[in-house]
């Protein structure tokens, strides 16, 4: 039976008060992975629910918390200091909350993933990364890639997971030459026919399915890189 979802508040400081987060935490959890909403919806959004409580279907905790911004319901995301502060309180947050020795890592939707790098790049511990759609640069503009602090990342496990239609990420070579420039231990993993919310074109499913659809990619991966 699924555990009940927590609600919790994760104050933030740097004058950002404090977000809303929710824990949802499996007897025995192997891993806790936190979960940053896209850059057009909050941790609510059943795309993020879906996923969430799938990952806690296959034994694997999370917290997934909104974004100062969205808490205070503007419609411009946080920007990068802001969304970082947020990343760093959400993850010790979910540290405290975990068991001795598991494992916590970094996971988001587009903005999300995007600033979930950024905060481990400046030094937020994680046990690795996974993107859900990574934004590598605005959609027609593969001349202004978003990858300059991917250097500061050398083996810090990551998964990529991308739809090979998504605007963000065409042409998909670049991508490619990313993740093999990052080396092992990054994976990319192409979701055939997927636009940038993963939703492939003639197989109409709602989003909380396709967010779940992904949890079992996410699963496998953090447990073939258990270390706790």
């Amino acid at each position: 039976m699924r555990p009940h979802e927590r609600l919790l508040r994760v104050e933030v400081g740097e004058d950002l008060g404090s977000v809303s987060a929710v824990l949802l935490r499996p007897d025995g959890s192997s891993a806790t992975v936190v979960v940053a909403h896209g850059a057009g919806a909050g941790r609510e959004h059943p795309f993020i629910t879906g996923f969430c409580r799938a990952l806690a279907d296959l034994g694997v905790a999370t917290l997934r918390f909104d974004f100062p911004y969205r808490e205070a319901g503007r419609r411009f995301p946080d920007r990068p200091p802001a969304a970082i502060a947020t990343w760093r309180a959400a993850a010790a947050v979910a540290a405290a909350h975990a068991r001795d020795g598991e494992p916590v890592w970094a996971a988001g939707k587009s903005y999300g993933g995007r600033m979930a790098s950024m905060a481990v790049a400046e030094g937020m511990p994680a046990a690795g990364l996974v993107f859900l759609g990574y934004p590598l640069h605005a959609p027609g503009k593969p001349d202004k890639p978003r990858d300059e602090h991917f250097a500061a990342l050398a083996g810090v496990p990551m998964l990529f997971l991308q739809g090979r239609n998504d605007p963000f990420a065409i042409p998909n070579e670049q991508l490619d030459e990313l993740v093999r420039r990052i080396g092992e231990p990054a994976v990319l993993d192409w979701i055939e026919g997927g636009n940038h919310s993963f939703e492939v074109k003639g197989a109409r499913r709602p989003p909380a399915e396709v967010g779940a659809g992904l949890a079992p990619r996410v699963a496998s991966f953090v447990a073939a890189h258990a270390t706790g």
